[in-house]
């Protein structure tokens, strides 16, 4: 008589921890995305205050985008290992204080008071979203289940494509009416929200025996990284000596073959390359860096188009360019259905064309085309990019087992990283060298509709690769109809 009550009790706790998961599972992406999306508003919200921050700081515009170099290098330097830490002190903690990290650091960024501080608080700040986003989708990862994956990664995607869109209008309101302090300080609320709802909403991940970190890969790849990232972007900075960036360049890529040799001999590499025989994760990083130069460039290229080239204000030009953001969130209810009823590898070929030739569209723009037309394009192309996104970062795991879910994310945030930065890197080529073609000093129009089609075809690019792709890939992650 005694064990029925005992086994009721049992069961009820047991609904209720299936109860406590499903929550949970529901709030992650949701969770990780604010992450997400407070590290990619920030990393492209100051590029609009360097000006009023200089004036402050007693510097100049010039000088002071080291503000902007020193948190990507941060970032470059310590992705690798966020996947290593997680394993080893767990993931809700590591989590917990990346989070609280980003938010302290984002409040001595407000507080400095010359550039030297600024520069130590950025660091810290990129240390905290090198751990971060990898970490919380390290998260997600383990706890969703994999067949609501494609929802997850739909929510998930958006962050990331809306920060870059909605950063500089942000950032312009905020240096305009307010002051430059609050684009760092806008950081608090986020912080302290998701740190409450972590505590709440996950338990504790952790890896039973971990194993030490590679200490030689660690450096390799940090100077890779770091020196690589650096060359893309000083791509980016209207360079006339090509000298620099081609002498990072080469340092990068010795350090990145010495890695190689390196990780084939280490028992544990911090990057694992051998993640790449998955054919379903190879044509995703591939494929997926590909359609990422978009990212990178596109805020750049309208930047200079709508600006320089148009002549409209920061303000003006951000809420034109806004229609893509606006494109992302509409993404959201569709992205889901569209994969589920044609399959990813349709999906991913037919849509890296639409993709790329939205991309280029953006060259036929004028200074007397109407508005709404140009708000329109950018809408439909937003929609577009969200849609491959989606699908992308949803297939790059899809083969991935749980015991390399920490590496793989890891070796995706790194790709996606260089791939980001990239972009922005061959936008910049193709300005200057449309200028030099035209024997040109200062910025036209007509430079920046070349990088938009050169950003293009290498977005249309991707076709190829997910080409490769087996016709039911991933079919095992979506509930709905599976087509080849």
């Amino acid at each position: 008589m005694s064990a029925e009550p005992t086994t009721a009790v049992l069961s009820a706790r047991s609904d209720q921890n299936a109860a406590r998961a499903a929550r949970a599972a529901r709030m992650i992406p949701f969770i990780v995305g604010c992450a997400l999306f407070m590290q990619m508003l920030d990393s492209t919200v100051v590029a609009t205050a360097l000006p009023a921050m200089a004036a402050s700081l007693g510097s100049t515009p010039v000088r002071l985008n080291v503000a902007i170099t020193s948190y990507l290098l941060a970032v470059a330097v310590f992705v690798p290992v966020s996947g290593w830490a997680a394993d080893r002190y767990g993931a809700r903690r590591v989590f917990v204080a990346a989070i609280a990290l980003f938010t302290l650091s984002s409040v001595a960024c407000a507080l400095s008071q010359n550039l030297a501080q600024l520069v130590l608080a950025r660091i810290a700040q990129g240390m905290a979203g090198a751990m971060m986003v990898p970490v919380g989708r390290i998260i997600l990862l383990r706890i969703v289940p994999r067949e609501n994956l494609l929802r997850a990664m739909s929510f998930l995607s958006m962050p990331a494509l809306l920060g870059p869109v909605i950063g500089p209008p942000i950032g312009g309101f905020m240096v305009t009416y307010m002051s430059w302090h609050w684009i760092f300080l806008i950081n608090i609320p986020f912080g302290i929200l998701g740190i409450v709802m972590v505590l709440r909403f996950i338990q504790e991940i952790r890896e039973e025996h971990t194993h030490k970190l590679d200490g030689i890969g660690f450096v390799l790849s940090g100077i890779s990284l770091a020196t690589l990232v650096s060359a893309f972007e000083s791509l980016g900075q209207a360079v006339s000596d090509w000298s620099q960036p081609s002498l990072l360049l080469a340092v990068g890529l010795t350090c990145g073959w010495l890695y190689v040799l390196h990780a084939r001999r280490a028992p544990h590499p911090i990057i694992d390359l051998a993640l790449l025989d998955k054919p379903t994760f190879a044509i995703s990083v591939l494929g997926g860096n590909l359609c990422r130069f978009a990212v990178g460039a596109m805020p750049f290229l309208l930047a200079m188009l709508l600006q320089v080239g148009f002549g409209m204000t920061p303000f003006q030009a951000g809420l034109i360019t806004f229609a893509s953001a606006a494109g992302s969130l509409l993404m959201k209810f569709v992205a889901t259905p569209i994969v589920e009823r044609f399959g990813f590898r349709r999906v991913l070929t037919v849509n890296a064309l639409l993709t790329g030739g939205f991309v280029i569209v953006c060259a036929l723009f004028t200074p007397h085309m109407p508005a709404w037309l140009m708000i329109l394009i950018l809408l439909l192309g937003g929609f577009f990019r969200s849609l491959q996104f989606t699908g992308v970062n949803t297939l790059t795991y899809a083969d991935i087992t749980q015991e390399q879910m920490s590496s793989a994310s890891s070796f995706s945030a790194m790709a996606q990283q260089l791939g980001v930065s990239l972009g922005v890197g061959v936008a910049a080529v193709t300005l200057h060298a449309s200028m030099v073609l035209h024997s040109r000093t200062s910025l036209a129009s007509s430079d920046a509709l070349a990088g938009f089609v050169i950003i293009g075809v290498l977005c249309m690019a991707s076709y190829f690769s997910f080409l490769r792709l087996p016709a039911r890939a991933g079919s095992h992650l979506s509930l709905g109809r599976k087509h080849g």
